[in-house]
């Protein structure tokens, strides 16, 4: 029987697009019967015409579906008019969507231009987040519930005048403190954070609403969402989700976490709209997105997939799948990466491995170290039938329907598969939809209480690199962040061995199993960016990427730093224009320094608190 808790989509063993209501947005509906939409964000000062019309435009012709504009002030806000008329007069019709922070009044002003007007409901009636703890009765609770009613109301009912949309969206650290007093900074709050106004929206029966949930902690964005997605059900609202990786960065490790993140959401059918975060010129976050709602498209009319739902893991919150550990595979050590040597030796890799060094190595029907120790590769009629012959460990490659089959004419392998201590799994899957198949395979393991550790293996054959980094981080990063997978092997015959074992570390990195350098958190930029935050996040990532034990924020403006950066060691956030104030943690240390001296001074504060260690040569 299913276990209603863990009920948060339909089926797990099945790709289809969750139902949603349909929001028309200008004249581009999302959500119901539409295809997953695709936006950006401009980086231009709302204030300016021109620049900013010129980079919509751009936008449009990228593809995207929809254009954010941020409005920091009231300069912004009545500009609006001026962007839709020249807009309209050059005959782009592209919806159009504010982003307001802290002040409601720029976004009743919005509402009478935009098709679509974005909150975050953590700063938008509640006073901004001063990460101080106080307690409120379950009175006082009610009484600030109230006031946002009072509030929100009259707002909505000037949407519905003027046939605007509303999203509400709340990120990881930019919580009220009335919300985190009661949930804390967790996917709980977050959730609650969002359910109070879409109930209030509920309550006055306003259904052009899009929703929300943002981390640069994949982990915590796939765990939030996904309970917003459940609790939402339980209380009948099918609002639209919108899917994005906040501060995801730039370069490959932007497309990387964006996609394990992301990912992981549209593999279960959740996600009507998404965005790409990078910084990079926005028109780079379109074919990287497109990229990744097209490889979903490769999921319909899959393979049937059959699975035992009883040890299906809790989609909520993290749990490592509990295996015994075999070498330095399994139990608590940290997933490996095994790199695919296909027709090379060890030897003529081992100088060009770069600084992540494989933990294994795949050749034909062997697994090697460093060391060049050698196990043997196995089947599982092998392994059962003939295992004496292969020594103490051994590596079983297998994939489920092969392996279902053979269970079911053998079902002694229950047993001996429960039993051994020297074994390893190397699991891969051949359906359209492996990421379903896969954890099908591991709600088995679980099932018969299988505590052999598995390596992820998967085969790909792309020509180009970003399209590998896309498929895969999509395919496999979900299992990783659901705890499932003792490692990782990618093959590509067309991609190089060194970019193929990196793409294996930045997947893990990006699902939160394994760090090996140093975390950058940046955000895409938009008009409250107050400096150069491209090449400011270039030169950063150059100067402190040998910090491989620390996450860094790099924040273009106050509203993006201290909150959506989340859980980082250090933050260099805009505080006015050319000035920067660090942060350790959340908390603000040093403040307003002239921006040409603040990359020194971030090493300094790095250096002052213990964690900086000098680059080897």
């Amino acid at each position: 029987m299913k276990d209603r808790h863990f009920n948060y989509i339909k089926d797990i063993t099945r790709y289809e697009r969750q139902k949603t209501w349909e929001v028309k947005i200008g004249d581009v509906g999302v959500g119901g019967n539409n295809p997953i939409r695709i936006q950006s964000m401009t980086d231009t000062p709302t204030k300016e015409t021109e620049p900013t019309v010129e980079q919509i435009v751009a936008l449009a012709k990228a593809g995207t579906d929809y254009v954010r504009c941020t409005v920091k002030g009231i300069y912004d806000a009545e500009n609006l008019k001026n962007i839709v008329d020249e807009l309209r007069g050059r005959g782009y019709t592209i919806p159009l969507v504010a982003d307001i922070h802290f002040n409601p009044r720029l976004a009743d002003i919005a509402a009478k231009y935009f098709d679509k007007v974005r909150i975050n409901p953590g700063n938008f009636y509640d006073k901004r987040a001063r990460f101080e703890p106080k307690i409120y009765s379950d009175e006082e609770y009610k009484e600030e519930l109230l006031k946002i009613e009072e509030q929100f109301i009259p707002f909505l009912q000037l949407l519905k005048e003027t046939n605007t949309a509303l999203r509400i969206g709340a990120n990881h650290g930019s919580l009220s403190d009335r919300v985190m007093s009661r949930f804390g900074d967790s996917p709980t709050g977050m959730v609650e954070s969002v359910l109070e106004f879409l109930r209030i929206c509920k309550k006055v029966d306003f259904k052009d609403v899009v929703v929300s949930i943002k981390s640069s902690n994949t982990r915590m964005m796939v765990y939030t969402v996904r309970l917003l997605n459940y609790k939402m059900r339980l209380e009948d609202m099918k609002y639209p989700i919108h899917l994005g990786v906040t501060e995801a960065g730039e370069g490959e490790d932007g497309r990387i976490k964006s996609a394990v993140g992301c990912g992981a959401l549209l593999a279960d059918g959740i996600g009507d709209t998404i965005r790409i975060s990078l910084t990079e010129n926005p028109e780079n976050e379109i074919p990287v997105a497109r990229k990744l709602v097209d490889h979903f498209k490769s999921y319909r009319d899959h393979e049937p997939i059959t699975a035992s739902l009883i040890a299906q893991t809790n989609p909520f919150e993290y749990e490592r799948r509990s295996t015994r550990p075999v070498l330095n595979m399994g139990g608590e050590n940290l997933p490996v990466v095994v790199a695919d040597l296909g027709e090379r030796s060890l030897q003529e890799m081992i100088p060009i491995r770069g600084k992540l060094v494989p933990d294994y190595f795949i050749s034909g029907n062997k697994i090697m170290d460093i060391k060049g120790n050698t196990y043997p590769i196995i089947s599982i009629e092998e392994y059962l039938f003939e295992s004496t012959r292969w020594g103490r460990l051994k590596f079983i490659r297998t994939n489920k329907m092969d392996f279902d089959r053979f269970m079911d004419k053998n079902p002694e392998i229950i047993m001996k598969l429960k039993q051994t201590r020297k074994t390893v799994l190397i699991l891969e899957s051949f359906n359209k939809n492996p990421m379903a198949e896969l954890r099908a395979f591991f709600t088995t393991l679980e099932s018969h209480i299988w505590k052999v550790p598995v390596i992820l293996y998967q085969r790909y054959n792309e020509s180009k690199l970003e399209d590998l980094q896309i498929k895969a981080s999509a395919d496999l990063g979900g299992l990783l962040i659901d705890g499932y997978g003792d490692g990782l092997c990618i093959s590509n015959d067309k991609i190089t061995f060194t970019e193929l074992k990196d793409l294996s570390f930045g997947i893990l990195q990006a699902s939160r199993m394994r760090m090996t350098k140093t975390e950058f958190i940046s955000c895409p930029g938009c008009g409250r960016t107050l400096y150069n935050l491209q090449e400011t996040t270039v030169k950063i990532k150059e100067h402190f990427k040998h910090l491989d034990h620390l996450k860094i924020g790099i924040m273009g403006c106050v509203v993006n730093g201290p909150g959506e950066m989340g859980d980082v060691d250090y933050g260099f956030v805009g505080a006015s224009h050319n000035k920067i104030t660090l942060y350790k943690g959340l908390k603000p240390v040093k403040r307003h320094i002239p921006f040409e001296e603040a990359v020194d001074e971030l090493e300094q504060l790095i250096r002052e608190n213990g964690d900086w260690k000098d680059p080897e040569n």
